[in-house]
């Protein structure tokens, strides 16, 4: 069901650049470090706290030391622990900031990519980079950078308390930490790699659940009867997806697990080298600095196993990173100029100048060499067989693709000198695929023109002939379409979308077999509708049905992407070419329906 869009050999993601996603947070970085080094140092006091207990309060019997040194106990717990509180609030503050940004990031430069990434991109395959993959660095975002301060400063201050109990206790303690380095490492690589393809493989399942379970997939699977197949395919990619998931939650368990063993047999180790150390029965420690120590030690071992964890989170989450900045990474083939020409009244003179395109990888251009006018106000229609480049012609209008060759202009300006907003406000469209959002009618009329008022679109609705239905319906223009409009019969969603376009009001108006759903009562109704709308603007209408444009002010006919013949309706008839054989065509089509 199609292929995913960008390649997925990525070249190697730069650290820096991801430090660079929290630079415009870094006072609020800078207030959880302190929150996060403060609450580690307090943290520290009880184990010489419970030193002094043991070496001085209880056995010299001082009862009011120990009251202030459990008093003490009980401070640093509450200290830490609201500590805890303010830098987890902070953090998380910062870490869904940063989410915000790279969704919003994406989805920004994802609106600013030309009709060509998504027609060879699945949706699913964006969704799932926005979801799955943003989704999927939450918690390397939200809770890295604060774990990270808080376990080294953890590790470095913990170190030095050792130090100053028993140097060579603290040797003896760091001994493995080199080994634990390396399995560390070791697991981050090979679980980048199944990070990678458990997102490559979130993304098929994605693309496929759009694309099966939409309403379009759904009638598909139902009519030719392929449920039962789709389901199969679903159950298939879930199955290799599970693998990867038991692989992703496995992988360095038993490394890990010989870590944690190690870990736990090193208090043993302390007492046993303490032992060893001990001259005439007298160790060169005392117990209470013993039980700090080891204290210590499990309050160094633990940030020191996180910080291994993180590692390997970190490992993994660059493949993620990767993936989305590949897709901000995207050339944008049609970009908006920097210094966009404003012009002033627009009248809507419409020009392609030795216009050609090529689609990317086609054998043969789909234009070539296209020369077209069409005076302001005036009509122009644009026929020709299938595969002849008509509808291509209308996308360079509105910059849906820009021409390889050539240049289209209005009243004079490229439109690739025009800024998007300025070219939108001119050119309105009318494809041949209407599509609706899953809203309301009046929400969907509206997208043309957010401030419209209720009068706006009922007179739009007027003009497009859809306004006695819609006041047929129980909740009239608060109807929701459905998903793409599926409450609503082809000709109901055809008639929306010209009323959507009526109501934007543009100079030039762009119709893509706007009228091929209509049966042909409601087409002729609908075409004289838009010829009143069409009064006192350029309109340029691709047509299959030639009925539709008889009296347009030119005709032009392409063949193999180049203009064969123009003319009116009848100068091109009595030619006899190629226009009065679609004319033909046209006539005994409609009269085998009939």
């Amino acid at each position: 069901m199609g292929t995913t869009g960008p390649a997925s050999d990525r070249p190697p993601v730069e650290k820096r650049r991801i430090v660079r996603l929290f630079r415009p947070y870094r006072r609020s970085l800078l207030f959880v470090v302190l929150l996060v080094a403060g609450s580690s140092l307090v943290s520290l006091v009880n184990p010489f706290l419970i030193r002094e207990i043991m070496d001085t309060a209880l056995p010299q019997g001082r009862t009011g030391l120990l009251s202030v040194l459990a008093l003490g106990m009980i401070v640093v717990s509450v200290a830490t622990s609201s500590f805890n509180v303010w830098q987890t609030h902070a953090s998380a503050k910062v870490g869904q900031s940063v989410m915000h940004d790279l969704r919003t990031a994406v989805y920004s430069h994802l609106q600013r990519m030309s009709l060509a990434f998504f027609t060879r991109t699945r949706t699913g395959e964006v969704q799932s980079r926005i979801a799955h993959d943003i989704g999927g660095m939450q918690v390397t975002v939200t809770t890295t950078t604060t774990a990270l301060v808080a376990d080294v400063t953890t590790v470095v201050a913990t170190t030095s308390a050792m130090v100053l109990i028993d140097w060579r206790l603290t040797l003896a303690s760091l001994l493995m930490l080199p080994g634990f380095v390396w399995v560390s490492r070791h697991v981050g690589d090979e679980r980048r790699v199944i990070v990678r393809d458990r997102q490559k493989q979130f993304a098929e399942l994605s693309a496929n659940v759009q694309e099966s379970l939409s309403v379009s997939g759904i009638m598909l699977g139902h009519t030719m009867g392929r449920s039962r197949s789709l389901t199969d395919t679903f159950a298939e990619q879930s199955r290799r997806l599970t693998a990867i998931e038991v692989r992703a939650t496995t992988a360095g368990l038993w490394y890990q697990s010989t870590i944690w063993v190690v870990m736990a047999s090193m208090p043993a180790v302390i007492y046993w080298v303490a032992g060893l150390t001990a001259s005439g029965g007298q160790m060169a420690v005392s117990i209470g600095s013993l039980v700090a120590f080891t204290t210590l030690q499990q309050a160094l071992f633990r940030p020191a196993q996180r910080l291994l964890t993180i590692g390997i989170d970190i490992q993994s989450s660059l493949e993620l990173f990767a993936r989305i900045f590949e897709y901000l990474d995207l050339p944008v083939d049609v970009a908006e100029p920097e210094h966009p020409v404003e012009p002033g009244v627009v009248r809507g003179e419409v020009c392609l100048r030795g216009v050609g395109f090529v689609y990317a990888g086609a054998e043969r251009p789909t234009l070539d060499g296209v020369d077209v006018r069409v005076p302001a106000g005036r009509s122009l229609a644009i026929v020709g067989g299938t595969g002849s480049g008509k509808t291509t012609l209308s996308y360079l209008i509105p910059r849906l693709y820009d021409p390889t060759s050539g240049v289209v202009t209005i009243d004079g300006v490229d439109v690739r000198d025009l800024s998007f907003g300025t070219l939108a406000a001119t050119v309105g469209v009318v494809s041949q695929e209407t599509y609706l959002f899953h809203a309301s009618v009046a929400e969907n009329l509206r997208f043309a023109k957010p401030e419209a008022t209720d009068e706006e679109l009922v007179a739009a609705a007027r003009i497009a002939h859809i306004h006695d239905y819609l006041m047929s319906l129980p909740e009239g223009y608060d109807t929701v379409v459905g998903e793409r409009g599926y409450r609503f019969s082809g000709g109901e969603k055809q008639r929306l979308a010209i009323a959507r376009a009526i109501l934007r009001d543009p100079p030039v108006l762009v119709l893509d077999e706007a009228t091929s759903a209509l049966d042909t009562r409601t087409e002729k109704a609908v075409q004289a509708a838009v010829d009143a709308a069409s009064a006192g603007r350029t309109t340029i209408t691709v047509a299959h049905r030639l009925s539709t444009i008889r009296d347009a002010d030119e005709i032009v006919v392409l063949e193999r992407g180049q203009v064969v013949e123009r003319g009116t309706h009848e100068e091109l008839l009595a030619l006899g070419g190629h226009y009065a054989t679609l004319v033909n065509r046209d006539a005994q089509e409609l009269a085998a329906a009939a």
